[in-house]
């Protein structure tokens, strides 16, 4: 058989079609990927760094919510109107004299003429007055005595005694210390307990006329 070598140090001295042809391929494709490479960097260098979006909280607005609070307290509906009571102040008066008119009769007994009746007809009358009086205040009152000591006692009065709780009669010389006799024990109001009025009341009205059908 026959052998071939091939002289890899020779260099082509013409250039035939297909050299051309290769060296033209390559030629373009070194073209291509310039060009490739360029808008490459032209297109980053064009390129806007992006921006990180922080998500921001919405903002309340104090003055609207409160606005609106107010709005919904406004449409609530309207709670009913309580019973107006007052305190018996000025009418507490008439108010105890038509409590003793309803359990003892005192009006129609100080209002009568008692001349023409004997001793023993008042006497009757009297006791009736005098329990329901005793009723109607031991109900509505508390009583306590002024003071503890028994009636007929020696008691001695200090300097700057409450002169509203003690009266001081007889010989009155010097000043205090004074000791002398008590004569009556005297009373004070520890607690009322009279009913409230409702608005509108009379309480000037203190028995209501009767009329029988």
């Amino acid at each position: 058989m026959n052998t071939y070598t091939i002289d890899l140090s020779l260099q082509p001295t013409t250039l035939d079609l297909w050299h051309v042809c290769l060296l033209g391929t390559v030629a373009l494709l070194a073209l291509t990927l310039i060009v490739l490479l360029l808008g490459m960097v032209i297109s980053l260098s064009r390129r806007k760094p992006e921006t990180v979006q922080i998500p921001v909280e919405p903002i309340v607005k104090i003055v609207e919510v409160e606005k609106i609070v107010e709005v919904e307290k406004l449409v609530q509906a309207p709670t009913p109107e309580p019973v107006i009571l007052k305190e018996a102040t000025p009418d507490a008066a008439l108010q105890l004299l038509g409590l003793l008119q309803k359990e003892a009769r005192f009006i129609d007994f100080i209002e009568e003429d008692i001349a023409a009746y004997s001793d023993a007809d008042i006497g009757i009358a009297a006791r009736v007055v005098h329990e329901g009086c005793n009723k109607a205040i031991k109900e509505h009152f508390s009583l306590a005595p002024v003071r503890s000591e028994a009636e007929g006692n020696r008691v001695t009065l200090p300097q700057g005694f409450d002169a509203a709780t003690v009266r001081l009669t007889g010989n009155i010389v010097g000043t205090a210390p004074f000791t002398g006799t008590l004569i009556h024990k005297g009373w004070q109001v520890t607690n009322v307990r009279l009913p409230k009025l409702t608005q509108g009341y009379n309480a000037a009205i203190i028995a209501a006329a009767e009329v029988e059908l």
